[in-house]
């Protein structure tokens, strides 16, 4: 699955960035504007929400044989953003083999995914947990 691809993303310009830094987004663009003239927090929790999605696509595959759901989101906006935005997680990989194994053994799991979101000037603009409950399909 390509969360670019999903509706609502489509609908607000989500982008697969080029290389392996970062999962998701944002391009530069007066539609993503607030009444400060930086970038919308609407649009920064939306990049947020996406990348924690492709990064469990990313490390658990394409969506087959389970249902991820966003149970919680949690973020703090750390300055206004401008330009660019794209998004970067920061789970460790041994998390990630944890969540592997409690979801083989127990059927489903919580996973808090943790995100950056970085601007156009390399800016750490928002960090955010998004917690997933996954289970089996």
């Amino acid at each position: 699955m390509d969360v670019t691809q999903l509706p609502f993303n489509r609908l607000i310009g989500l982008e697969a960035p080029a290389g392996d830094e970062f999962l998701v987004s944002l391009p530069e663009g007066p539609q993503y504007g607030n009444h400060l003239g930086t970038v919308h927090a609407g649009a920064l929790l939306a990049v947020a929400e996406a990348a924690s999605g492709a990064f469990l696509v990313k490390h658990f595959g394409s969506g087959a044989g389970f249902v991820p759901v966003v149970r919680r989101l949690e973020a703090k906006f750390r300055k206004p953003a401008n330009g660019r935005v794209a998004a970067r997680s920061t789970v460790p990989a041994e998390e990630v083999a944890r969540w592997s194994a409690d979801l083989a053994a127990r059927g489903r799991l919580s996973a808090p995914v943790n995100i950056e979101v970085v601007d156009g000037s390399g800016v750490i603009v928002l960090t955010a947990t998004v917690e997933w409950f996954v289970t089996r399909a």
